[in-house]
């Protein structure tokens, strides 16, 4: 597999972690959530072999286990990469209406452990098409 497809397979494992994550930790799963995270894989072009893959890695998984895996998955991407999931989870807290403390909780820690600047994910967050469908 050449460069570009793993970094690009990092990036996208990592992004559906931490889309996992963030639709799971509220505690309520919502149909516009649903709707984002199908919108996210068709605009990122992750493929339903992916998918697949990535829903039979984390089935039994902690949320801990979870974040473990985002977070080395991330570690593999590219500075730009960071950029772009943190932008994606940014709009993706947007969708349901609501915006939980705990969904901020978890996009600020992971920001902060992937050594990715809060502001560089706003800007860049302002320059991606919304997820609302």
């Amino acid at each position: 597999m050449d460069q570009i497809s793993t970094m690009s397979q990092h990036y996208q494992c990592s992004l559906l972690y931490l889309v996992k994550l963030l639709i799971d930790v509220d505690g309520i799963t919502d149909e516009r959530e649903l709707r984002a995270l199908y919108l996210i894989r068709e605009t990122e072009e992750i493929s339903d072999a992916v998918f697949m893959a990535f829903e039979d890695k984390i089935r039994g998984m902690t949320e801990r286990e979870v974040y473990d895996a985002a977070m080395s998955e991330l570690q593999l991407c590219s500075s730009s990469e960071k950029l772009n999931v943190f932008a994606l989870l940014y709009k993706m807290s947007e969708v349901d209406g609501r915006v939980d403390i705990k969904e901020i909780k978890l996009l600020l820690y992971a920001i902060k452990s992937a050594g990715v600047a809060f502001d560089e994910v706003v800007t860049r967050a302002k320059s991606t098409p919304s997820l609302v469908i």
